[in-house]
């Protein structure tokens, strides 16, 4: 095995050793879809697309991962949510 090979395994190794969390979102029946898409636009920096495939996606499913990251990154994004009135904690 070549040194490039061994170098691009341990990047691979070291990537999935990295923990990486989930804002989930949840289904509640007080945010409208405009309210819940803006603030996932505005919090997640999703594209309008995403953000109302999200909003479908919560209103029949119940849940939805709405962002994926460390743990750091996604702290204060969830808090955001949280004051925005949504539903949401990171597993």
């Amino acid at each position: 095995m070549s040194t490039k090979e061994r170098s691009q395994e341990a990047l691979v190794v070291e990537d999935q050793q990295k923990q990486l969390s989930e804002i989930v979102l949840f289904n509640d029946e007080v945010n409208t879809f405009d309210h819940v898409i803006q603030t996932l636009i505005d919090v997640c920096e999703h594209t309008p697309e995403q953000a109302e495939q999200c909003s479908l996606i919560v209103h029949h499913n119940g849940k939805c991962t709405v962002k994926t990251g460390e743990y750091s990154d996604l702290k204060p994004r969830c808090t955001r949510l949280l004051q925005a009135g949504l539903s949401a904690e990171i597993v």
